[in-house]
């Protein structure tokens, strides 16, 4: 059956009706990204809801002089840079292929038909809209409370499948230290 593991990862959300179910996987759309490649550049509306078949993306911001990275998705995991998607406006965040990635991605208008016609499915895109903003509360509590080093261990730890996935570059930018501090940290070991 194709997009067996979307089927399977959205089941282990919420079982929608079929007819949902069915919905959700005419409306997808199958995407190939090269390293390098935006899903999304700042200014840029964000109007599809991601799942990652393969691959890898970050979530980041240019304040002028560094990037700074909100967060990595990898396989499995749905996204997309949500307060532009939820308002329609522009985004000042960008989304890029760290390595060729694979998506199936589905357009909003279709998500919100099938919200407005299906109890199940508003309850499904709910939940997968709250997973956001749990997450970046303590992204931004972890920024605020924790210094470099132990952002880095924190990293180690939550996302150790990442570590040979990412650059020195893009772990500096996501811990928000330098490369020159992240190779002291790392040094001490």
């Amino acid at each position: 059956m194709p997009h067996t593991q979307f089927i399977q990862t959205i089941e282990k959300i919420l079982k929608p009706e079929e007819e949902v179910m069915n919905g959700l996987v005419s409306g997808l759309e199958s995407k190939t990204y090269r390293k390098g490649d935006f899903l999304l550049k700042a200014d840029e509306t964000c109007r599809y809801f991601y799942f990652i078949e393969k691959g890898l993306v970050k979530l980041f911001f240019d304040n002028g002089d560094k990037d700074f990275i909100m967060t990595f998705f990898a396989e499995n995991a749905f996204f997309a840079e949500l307060s532009g998607f939820l308002t329609s406006q522009p985004s000042k965040y960008m989304i890029v292929a760290v390595e060729q990635t694979e998506v199936l991605r589905i357009h909003k208008d279709i998500i919100e038909k099938l919200c407005k016609k299906y109890h199940s499915a508003e309850t499904l895109f709910s939940k997968l809209y709250s997973k956001a903003p749990v997450n970046m509360m303590g992204r931004i509590s972890e920024m605020l409370e924790d210094d470099g080093k132990k952002r880095y261990h924190n990293f180690l730890r939550q996302r150790p499948d990442l570590i040979q996935r990412i650059s020195l570059g893009d772990m500096a930018d996501y811990i928000g230290i330098t490369q020159v501090s992240l190779s002291r940290i790392r040094a001490q070991k």
